[in-house]
């Protein structure tokens, strides 16, 4: 049944101490609040990809383009080097933005709550700008597809 509920896709990005990229795809990113400027995400408590992120100050939200399932699936993949063969560019707090991407944010975790066998993480928006243009990538009924307008 939730899988009749389209979704966009976004992937979180940081650097780990030493400057190494790491980041997950994730299906499951909000708008919270426009004052103070809030979003979350909800990521899984199994997630290998996650614990490399919390040490960063500042999270980067990609919001993914129709052309960026190579970047969701190697986001998504376990183990191994998820950043190999993607280009990217330092957002203004240094953090990987996908080019292509239709939009960045640098954000830092206000809060976290456990629910059930995930998290929800709520970041406060430090920064944020449209990156390029196009469609998003979207994710519905197990398939990944394009929004046509």
């Amino acid at each position: 049944m939730l899988g009749h509920f389209a979704t966009g896709v976004v992937a979180v990005t940081a650097l780990a101490p030493g400057g190494r990229p790491h980041g997950l795809a994730v299906g499951s990113f909000t708008s919270v609040s426009l004052d103070p400027p809030l979003v979350a995400f909800c990521v899984g408590r199994t997630s290998t990809s996650c614990p490399h992120l919390r040490p960063a100050d500042v999270l980067t939200v990609n919001v993914l383009a129709e052309h960026q399932r190579p970047v969701c699936d190697a986001l998504a993949a376990s183990g191994g080097d998820k950043f190999a063969g993607l280009d990217w560019t330092p957002s203004p707090a240094g953090n990987p933005v996908f080019d292509g991407a239709l939009a960045w944010i640098d954000c830092s975790v206000e809060a976290e709550y456990p629910a059930g066998d995930h998290m929800i993480v709520v970041c406060r928006v430090r920064d944020l700008d449209v990156h390029a243009s196009g469609g998003p990538l979207v994710f519905f009924r197990g398939r990944y597809g394009a929004l046509h307008l």
